[in-house]
């Protein structure tokens, strides 16, 4: 039997089985009960009729001997025609019969052996005797009769149970399913976290078993968010220290360049140059990813990121405004996500279309008016294998520019952090090559 995975249809389940096999387990022995009683019921009422007819056929056999008819056998004539359920045999002490009811089968009856009861294939027989035994009364009913009766009484009850047992099963899912609302509310609870809430999950209501459970999830998410934490403070502040030192070092060895003696040392120092560069910008992504991993990225009021992105775009193409294509909803665009956040994230967008796209073609920056952007840039298709590695940290996909391969893990990071997510396509739409990154906001 194959067990349904959820707790409430299995207590459901188990419960109900169990209610309805005591149903049937109390219906069995109130049937057998009930026979039994019935059966002392219509002994009694065989006896009962035995000890009343016998005194009136007595007198009335007396009488007959005292008219000097006794060797007539005498039929009871009944009124009108009923279903008879109890006849009687009157004999005398030779087994001749001196009286019987209308419709008595004399073969039913089987001679008189003794003052009691006695059971043939079809009949239930009582026996009883008058004047020192020589007058004895049979009274019998058919055995058929006593199953129709105990038939009936057993079908009004079942009756009743086939409409309580549903009930009764109903009644137990309801009150399972009332008792698993806490439950269903501490599960929801944690479906409905982000992957940046790292609070606890409220746990009031919750049965004693399950509020240890509750505690220790609670315990677990308080554990890693000071894990989390640390990481990531130790990753702003690492990138941030490192802030000084570079800029010191690079602007002393732009000066060695620019005191170089020779070619071969000013060549050198701008190798220097380019990796001390290099290393300042990691240290900006590195705060970038910290911020975007470090939660905070909900807006207190709506956002018109419309404007953030025009900001963003003017700055960068200050010295090239045609490199980058700009098209944005003709209406404000409001979100729920930080001004900053979103400024990150459609910053490295961009640098990255910048960085790996063709040069012969503009990036092309689209804001809907639903706050989706989508950022397109031509250049040579990227393999699916390659494109589902993207945006992980540190993952370049094959480039051999300048990067450090966090762009796209910055801008996904912060998509997660606000129920958003960030889909990466290529070849573009309608195009054999070229690559889009959608960004696309939670509801």
């Amino acid at each position: 039997m194959m067990l349904p995975r959820s707790l409430q249809w299995r207590l459901s389940l188990w419960l109900g089985l169990g209610v309805a096999l005591l149903w049937a387990v109390a219906a069995a022995v109130t049937a057998h009960k009930l026979r039994h009683e019935m059966n002392e019921v219509f002994d009694s009422a065989l006896e009962e009729t035995a000890q009343r007819i016998l005194p009136l056929a007595v007198l009335d056999i007396i009488g007959r001997d005292h008219d000097g008819d006794d060797d007539a056998e005498q039929s009871v004539a009944t009124l009108r025609r009923h279903d008879e359920y109890f006849t009687y045999v009157v004999r005398d002490s030779e087994g001749k019969v001196l009286l019987r009811s209308h419709n008595a089968d004399l073969a039913v009856f089987p001679p008189f052996a003794g003052t009691g009861f006695a059971d043939t294939s079809t009949h239930r027989i009582y026996f009883d005797a008058a004047l020192r035994g020589t007058v004895t009364i049979a009274v019998a009913e058919p055995l058929v009769h006593r199953r129709a009766v105990a038939e009936e009484v057993l079908l009004g009850l079942a009756l009743p149970l086939g409409l309580v047992i549903p009930l009764s099963l109903l009644g137990v899912w309801a009150v399972v399913r009332l008792s698993m609302a806490p439950i269903r509310t501490f599960r929801s609870g944690i479906e409905a976290r982000g992957g940046g809430d790292l609070t606890a999950v409220a746990a009031d209501g919750l049965p004693s078993e399950i509020r240890p459970i509750a505690m220790a999830v609670n315990h677990l998410l308080e554990r890693l968010r000071r894990t989390l934490e640390a990481e990531r403070s130790f990753t702003a502040n690492s990138a941030h220290e490192l802030r000084t030192p570079v800029a010191a070092a690079l602007a002393q060895t732009q000066r060695l360049i620019a005191e170089a003696p020779n070619e071969a040392t000013r060549r050198r120092a701008r190798h220097i140059e380019t990796a001390l560069r290099r290393l300042s910008r990691l240290s900006e992504k590195l705060m970038q990813l910290a911020r975007a991993e470090g939660g905070r990225l909900q807006a207190a009021q709506p956002v018109n990121v419309a404007t953030v992105l025009r900001v963003l775009v003017d700055e960068m193409t200050m010295d090239d405004p045609k490199q980058i294509e700009l098209v944005l909803a003709d209406a404000p665009v409001f979100s729920d996500i930080d001004a900053d956040a979103f400024a990150i994230l459609a910053r490295n967008l961009i640098e990255n279309a910048l960085k790996h796209g063709s040069r012969h073609e503009p990036v092309r920056v689209a804001l809907s008016a639903d706050g989706v952007l989508r950022v397109f840039n031509a250049g040579s298709a990227v393999p699916a294998d390659m494109l589902a590695r993207l945006a992980e940290p540190f993952e370049r996909g094959g480039a051999q520019g300048e990067g450090a391969g966090l762009g796209l893990a910055i801008a996904k990071a912060i998509a997660s952090g606000i129920g958003g997510r960030i889909e990466l396509v290529s070849p573009r739409e309608g195009r054999q090559d070229g690559f889009e990154a959608r960004f696309i906001p939670g509801k």
